[in-house]
């Protein structure tokens, strides 16, 4: 029961974000898109942060290494050309 509501949580974080994208096409007012944005924005975070304190270390470690492939690796590092 408790990991299912790690993952609503997760769930609920990711569609926060998304809804950031939609907020300023709806026809707010600009102080409502920004009063409606930081709220998203802090729903969004917390919800994510509890999420990984109840789904633990290993969901931390599945997330990041769905992003691995953006580290750019250099295998023959060479030192910049100094000459001038």
């Amino acid at each position: 029961m408790l990991k299912t509501i790690g993952y609503i949580l997760f769930l609920i974080s990711c569609l926060a974000f998304m809804m950031i994208l939609i907020v300023p096409w709806i026809g707010f007012s600009k102080i409502q898109i920004a009063v409606i944005m930081t709220g998203l924005v802090i729903v969004s975070e917390a919800c994510f942060y509890i999420s990984l304190i109840i789904l633990g270390k290993t969901f931390w470690i599945k997330i990041k290494s769905k992003f691995r492939f953006l580290k750019v690796k250099n295998d023959n590092p060479e030192p910049p050309d100094q000459s001038s």
